[in-house]
């Protein structure tokens, strides 16, 4: 028995077509659904899914044209081959232009019919599956938050995303800067065009220039072959250079002149090469400091800043955390086939009250972990790292002082804490760091009421 290829739908007026060609159809493996008239058809499409449509254009009331004009409107994602047996140039270019696939004419030729049945079978895959991995983008860049910082980033990402304008994201480390930038370019006019990035802090002075313009063989030692840098790969696309603070001043003005003409010479080469791409910047510094100390070209500042973005921390949208925890504590679930997961209340608390220095990217990461080392359906307070709650005491402590004395001893208890239990408890480490005799940080922590278990 054949397996079914995929459920098609033929709508021809002729008793003759519908039977000879569902025959045929139905023989080579397809599941094959015939009606007389467009109002059949559309009430069958209302109902069911069909992976193509077989429509012929003359036929009593609706006609062909027409029932292809309503299926762009209410299923534009169905691939419809037309069929007529009074074909015309004029009624294939019409059929063309509202989103026929293809076109056939009567007498039908089976051979012919059945190449085009095949490539409007494997074109709606190809659609298909174009269409999961844009639904994917979109989540996996999804900005996840209903927070006012959260809903005023959204407001300005779909003002700023159709556009070609440069955009300056700042933020700590750790916020989602790529996930702006990305979000940038996906809902932009480019979207179907290339995203590619560049972290400048993670790449050697020597080589930057080499990834951002390219080189030819033999421009300089180790260069072994020709090779395309990022500008050239982003053509037509978008071109995100991440911790842009980091870059060195000599790349600064190579980027800058890159940014003003769209064109650069590869290292090594005689020739310059065109391209249009949209450059999206990130930094974690303060440029403006940064120009003021020399480090930082202040006209590739303002060729970058056209439209800045600041995304908050997660100490400033501290609402967004229940938001945040539950879609990571999904995502982690699916992605290691896990049983769904909950937080109890109370570990919720603990996870809304932290202060979260290592921002979104410190709760993913912390998600990730409770739901690789822990089994449990419900995470409970007991699941959660003691630091996130001995923190939370702790700045409890700091916010009740009443006094500047005070205040200053909990921040103080709370700095050499830390210190501590970066360095595991190691008291000769944490005054080696701190710049203390060891006796004198012992005497510290007996003043402040630290023990090694606090």
């Amino acid at each position: 028995m054949l397996a079914m290829k995929g459920q098609l739908l033929l709508v021809d007026d002729e008793q003759g077509i519908r039977q000879s060609l569902s025959a045929v159809l139905q023989d080579e493996g397809y599941r094959v659904l015939a009606v007389a008239t467009g109002e059949e058809c559309l009430r069958a499409l209302e109902t069911d899914r069909f992976h193509l449509v077989l429509l012929d254009v003359w036929m009593r009331g609706l006609d062909g044209l027409e029932v292809l004009r309503r299926l762009q409107e209410t299923h534009p994602e169905t691939v419809v081959v037309m069929i007529s047996g009074h074909g015309t140039v004029e009624t294939a270019v019409r059929a063309t232009k509202l989103g026929a696939f293809d076109f056939l004419e009567k007498p039908l030729s089976i051979e012919r019919t059945l190449v085009v049945v095949k490539n409007a079978l494997e074109h709606q895959t190809l659609l298909d599956e174009n269409r999961q991995l844009r639904n994917q983008l979109e989540v996996r860049y999804r900005i996840i938050g209903e927070s006012v910082p959260v809903k005023a980033l959204r407001q300005q990402l779909a003002l700023m995303a159709p556009t070609n304008g440069r955009v300056l994201i700042y933020g700590e480390s750790g916020t989602g800067k790529e996930l702006v930038a990305h979000a940038l370019h996906t809902q932009s006019l480019r979207a179907k065009h290339p995203f590619v990035e560049l972290n400048c802090a993670a790449i050697p002075e020597e080589l930057i220039e080499s990834e951002l313009f390219g080189h030819v063989k033999g421009s300089f030692t180790g260069a072994l072959e020709n090779k395309v840098g990022k500008f050239q790969k982003a053509d037509c696309g978008t071109l995100f250079l991440d911790e842009v603070g980091d870059m060195s001043l000599k790349t600064q003005s190579k980027v800058l002149r890159a940014l003003e003409e769209q064109r650069f010479e590869p290292v090594g080469a005689s020739t310059s090469v065109s391209v249009d791409v949209r450059v999206i910047a990130a930094t974690n510094k303060d440029l403006e400091e940064e120009i003021a100390r020399g480090n930082f070209r202040e006209d590739l500042f303002y060729r970058l800043n056209v439209v800045p973005f600041v995304v908050p921390p997660l100490r400033e949208r501290v609402e967004d955390v229940p938001l945040l925890a539950k879609h990571f504590l999904r995502e982690f679930c699916a992605s290691y086939g896990r049983k769904p997961k909950e937080l109890a209340p109370e570990a919720m608390e603990v996870l809304v009250a932290y202060g979260w220095p290592g921002n979104v990217r410190e709760l993913k990461n912390l998600i990730e972990r409770i739901v690789i080392m822990n089994s449990q359906p419900l995470i409970q307070k007991k699941h959660l790292p003691s630091l996130l709650y001995r923190d939370n005491t702790r700045r409890a402590a700091a916010a009740e002082a009443s006094t500047l004395h005070q205040a200053r001893a909990a921040y103080e208890k709370d700095f050499i804490l830390r210190k501590l239990e970066a360095n595991k408890g190691n008291v000769s480490r944490t005054a080696e760091l701190l710049g203390l005799e060891r006796s004198h940080l012992y005497r510290k922590m007996k003043t402040l009421g630290i023990t090694l278990n606090s």
